[in-house]
C-alpha cells in the first residue's frame, strides 16, 4: 500500500507541477493586456499610479468615440472589409487554378509567393505616386485596393492549400452528372470550403486592420485608419496614456472576436475535406 501511495504521489506532483507552470505562464502573458485594461479606465492624471484601481471612469472611451478617434474606427471597418471582399473572389479562383490544374507550374506559384517577400517601404512610395496621379490618394477606396493587393498572394496560398483537401471524386461526380468544371466549382468546392474560405477572410481581414504604413502615407485627417489614429494621440504634452489605452482595447476588441471566430474556421478547414 505505501508503494501504490508513492507512486500515485509523484504523477500529482508532477502535475501540479506543469499546472503551475502553465498558469504562470498564462499571467506573464495576460498581465500586459489587462493592465492595459484597467489603465484605460483611470483618469489620465491616475494612469501612472501603483494602485491596482485608484479610480473608475469611462470619459477616455467617451473622449475617443466622440473625436476623430471614432471616424477612424469606421475607416478601419470599411477598409478591412472591402479589402477581404474584393481579394477573396480573386484569392479563391486562382488558388483554385494552382490546386487543381497547376496552371503555370511552379513558378507561378513562387512568383505569387515572391510578391510577399518584398518589404512594403520599397513599394509605398510607387503606389504614392501613383494613387496620387489617380486621384485615389487620402480615400477609402484607394486603401481598400491598395490591401487587396497586399492580401491577394497570402490568401492565394491559403485557399491553394484548403482546395487541395477536397476529394476531386466530388468534382468528377458532379461532371459524371453533367455540371461542367466552372459548375462544379461554384456548386461542390465552393461551398464544401466555406471554413477555410472564412478562415481566409478573417486573416486577411487582420492583416488589414493592423496595417500601419500604407495607411500612414496614403490617407487624410479624414481617412485616417485605427493605427494611424493611435500614433496620433501622441500630443506635445506627451503619450496620453490612459486615452492610448483605451484606444488600444477598442482597437483589438474586433481582432479577439475575429480570432475566436477563426481559430474555429481552421479547425472546420483542416478536416473539411476527410472522408467521414
Amino acid at each position: 500500500m505505501a508503494m501504490r501511495s508513492d507512486s500515485q504521489t509523484v504523477p500529482f506532483r508532477r502535475r501540479f507541477g506543469l499546472h503551475f507552470g502553465l498558469v504562470l505562464v498564462c499571467a506573464l502573458i495576460l498581465l500586459p493586456p489587462l493592465w492595459v485594461l484597467r489603465t484605460s479606465f483611470l483618469p489620465e492624471q491616475l494612469s501612472y499610479s501603483n494602485e491596482l484601481m485608484p479610480a473608475f471612469t469611462t470619459e477616455n472611451y467617451a473622449a475617443l468615440i466622440s473625436s476623430r478617434f471614432g471616424g477612424s474606427y469606421l475607416n478601419s471597418l470599411i477598409v478591412a472589409l472591402g479589402s477581404v471582399l474584393v481579394a477573396l473572389p480573386f484569392a479563391a479562383t486562382t488558388g483554385y487554378a494552382f490546386a487543381r490544374f497547376r496552371t503555370g507550374g511552379r513558378w507561378a506559384r513562387f512568383i505569387v509567393l515572391a510578391t510577399q517577400m518584398l518589404p512594403p517601404v520599397a513599394l509605398v512610395l510607387p503606389t504614392f505616386t501613383l494613387f496620387r496621379s489617380l486621384e485615389l490618394s487620402n480615400s477609402l477606396t484607394g486603401l481598400i485596393i491598395v490591401y487587396a493587393a497586399l492580401n491577394l498572394p497570402f490568401l492565394t496560398w491559403i485557399l491553394m492549400g484548403f482546395f487541395e483537401g477536397v476529394p476531386v471524386d466530388l468534382e468528377w461526380a458532379a461532371m459524371t452528372d453533367g455540371a461542367t468544371a466552372w459548375g462544379a466549382f461554384w456548386r461542390i468546392v465552393l461551398p464544401v470550403s466555406l471554413p477555410g474560405i472564412a478562415a481566409a477572410g478573417v486573416l486577411g481581414f487582420i492583416l488589414a486592420w493592423n496595417e500601419f504604413l500604407f495607411a500612414l502615407v496614403l490617407s487624410g485627417p479624414t481617412t485616417a485608419t485605427i493605427p494611424v489614429a493611435l500614433a496620433a494621440l501622441q500630443t506635445s504634452n506627451g503619450v496620453q496614456i490612459a486615452k492610448v489605452s483605451a484606444g488600444v482595447i477598442l482597437a483589438i476588441l474586433p481582432l479577439v472576436i475575429a480570432s475566436r471566430f477563426i481559430q474555429r474556421f481552421i479547425v472546420q478547414g483542416l478536416t473539411f475535406g476527410s472522408v467521414k
